[in-house]
Formats: structure tokens, C-alpha cells, sequence
């Protein structure tokens, strides 16, 4: 059963839908997620530190248990048109303590500013910097939410086909690895979610890709060859038209050969593991064991 935090967010976030203008307007969007993750407060025992790589803006933020040699790079949702490290900031600093890891935030381009490759390109040269800074692939984990679900495996790709050695392993909440709208979840889960909608989430991804094909592999990873990718972990709600995406690229990369740790949260949303519910603590408690396996973190006390 949903806990009574979870159904008072649900009923939230379906208000907040309801009241949103038919017409899509991109600043009210972004200031309506500036709005929204507002309303989780970041822990006052975590630092945060803002720096630049290579001309990127972003943010070092990390728990008093974070080791300093394991990194979390995480790269934000927002359907690659908004988000920031005032979106992200608290989701970033819940994952530093339960992973033990300090997480690097950046604020990649946006589109329709800076369309396709330029997030894909900042995520790269974000990933190389900490390799140059000294970190080991071995000491780094990558990962993100929604869109930056679908970057992470857009980065991945993208250094793969490079010849770069790859991170340790992924984290992916419920990413975003279809822009071209074809999963059965789209129309299955429509009545169920209670923030996202088809229609939206079939025309966003033009600002992003413009007259690329949503099906091209490097834009939308259950179309890509995913072997020799690392392990990774796949968080979805059951109560979300992206179900589908989470899906069909866990049967990809098990198809691929790669160690997939997938659950999907009973009558949860999108992205639930932003909010204050106990359903979020528990999924993020589980991406912590999961990644100081993996990465063998030595948590501080």
C-alpha cells in the first residue's frame, strides 16, 4: 500500500498538472520545477561547494559520511530543457550519504538553446575531468533522472565508441530512453500518472533532438548496442508513461550481457525518489547498498 505521504504528493502533483497552461511555455515550465524542488530542503549538514569544469557550471555536494575518493556523477532530469542545481541540489545530497560518495552536479546546456549534442558533450567533458583530476573509472559511478537518465546512457555510448574506459557502474531513475514516444506504458500508464502526459512527452524531445531521429541509438539507448556498458541499477514507478523505457532497456542490456539490478515501485510516479515519502528513503537506502558493493566504499563514521 501507498503510504499517506506518498498519496498527499500524488494528489500534489496532480493538482499542480491540472493547473498548468494547455499551451506548453517552456519559462513557466522551469520555473515551475524551480518551484517544485524547492519544496525539498537540503540536509544542513551537507556541503555543498560550487566550482566550473572546463567553463560548466556545477556543484560539489557531499554528505560528512562521503569518502573522498569515490565520485557520483549525476546528471539531472528536466527532459533536457530545464533543471538545474537548484532542482537537483537535495536529490544530490541524499544520494551523497546513502552511497557514501561525493556527487558532482553539473548544469549541462539546455535546449532549445543548446540542442543536441551539447549536453551529451558537457556530460563527456565532465566524466574526462575527473579522470584527468586523478579519479579512477573504478571510483566512479554515473548515473541521473529521467532526461538525465537518458543522457547518462547517451554519455556512455558516446564514450564507448570512443575508446574511453568506462565508469564502475550506472544509476538510472526512471530514465528517458525513447524520445520517440513508443512504449505501451504511454498510453497504459496516461490515467495512472499523475505528472506526466503523452502528448508532452511526445513533443519535448524536438527542442531537444530538432530533426534528428528520436530512434537514432546515441539519443535513445533501447535502440543502441549497449555491450560492454557496466552494471547498472534501473529505479521506475509503476504509475509513470516512461514505465516502458525502464523496461525495455533493462531487457537490452540483460540481452547484452550486463548485471542489471531493476525494480519497479508499486504506486509510484516519476522521479518519486525526489520527495519526501517513505517509499523515496527506502529506494534511496537501496541505491546506497547497491553502489558501496559495487564501488566497495569505505564509509566514513
Amino acid at each position: 500500500m501507498p503510504s499517506q505521504e506518498s498519496i498527499v504528493v500524488r494528489q500534489y502533483l496532480q493538482a499542480y498538472t491540472a493547473s498548468q497552461p494547455a499551451n506548453f511555455d517552456l519559462e513557466a515550465a522551469r520555473k515551475g520545477l524551480e518551484m517544485l524542488s524547492s519544496l525539498t530542503p537540503v540536509a544542513p549538514d551537507i556541503k555543498v561547494e560550487k566550482t566550473f569544469i572546463n567553463g560548466i557550471p556545477a556543484e560539489w555536494i557531499s554528505a560528512p559520511n562521503a569518502a573522498d575518493d569515490r565520485v557520483f556523477l549525476y546528471l539531472h532530469g528536466g527532459a533536457y530543457i530545464m533543471g538545474s542545481c537548484n532542482t537537483h541540489r537535495a536529490l544530490a545530497a541524499k544520494l551523497s550519504r546513502s552511497t557514501g560518495t561525493r556527487v558532482l552536479l553539473p548544469e549541462y546546456r539546455l535546449a532549445p538553446e543548446n540542442p543536441f549534442p551539447a549536453a551529451m558533450e558537457d556530460a563527456v567533458i565532465c566524466y574526462r575531468w575527473l579522470l584527468s583530476s586523478g579519479y579512477k573509472p573504478e571510483q566512479i559511478v554515473i548515473g541521473g533522472d529521467s532526461a538525465g537518465g537518458g543522457l547518462t546512457m547517451s554519455t556512455l555510448l558516446s564514450l564507448k565508441e570512443a575508446g574511453d574506459a568506462l565508469p564502475a557502474l550506472t544509476v538510472l531513475l526512471s530514465p528517458w530512453t525513447d524520445l520517440a514516444g513508443t512504449g505501451e506504458s504511454m498510453e497504459t500508464r496516461a490515467a495512472a500518472d499523475p505528472w506526466l502526459k503523452p502528448d508532452a512527452a511526445r513533443v519535448t524531445p524536438l527542442l531537444y533532438i530538432r530533426d534528428k531521429d528520436p530512434r537514432d541509438p546515441i539519443v535513445s539507448a533501447i535502440y543502441a548496442d549497449l555491450a560492454g556498458l557496466p552494471p547498472m541499477m534501473v529505479q521506475v514507478g509503476n504509475d509513470e508513461i516512461l514505465l516502458s523505457d525502464s523496461a525495455r532497456l533493462v531487457d537490452c542490456a540483460r540481452a547484452a550481457g550486463i548485471e542489471v539490478n531493476f525494480k519497479v515501485w508499486d504506486g509510484m510516479w516519476h522521479v518519486f525518489q525526489t520527495f519526501e515519502i517513505p517509499e523515496a528513503n527506502q529506494a534511496i537506502e537501496e541505491i546506497g547498498e547497491f553502489v558501496k558493493q559495487k564501488l566497495n566504499v569505505n564509509v566514513k563514521q
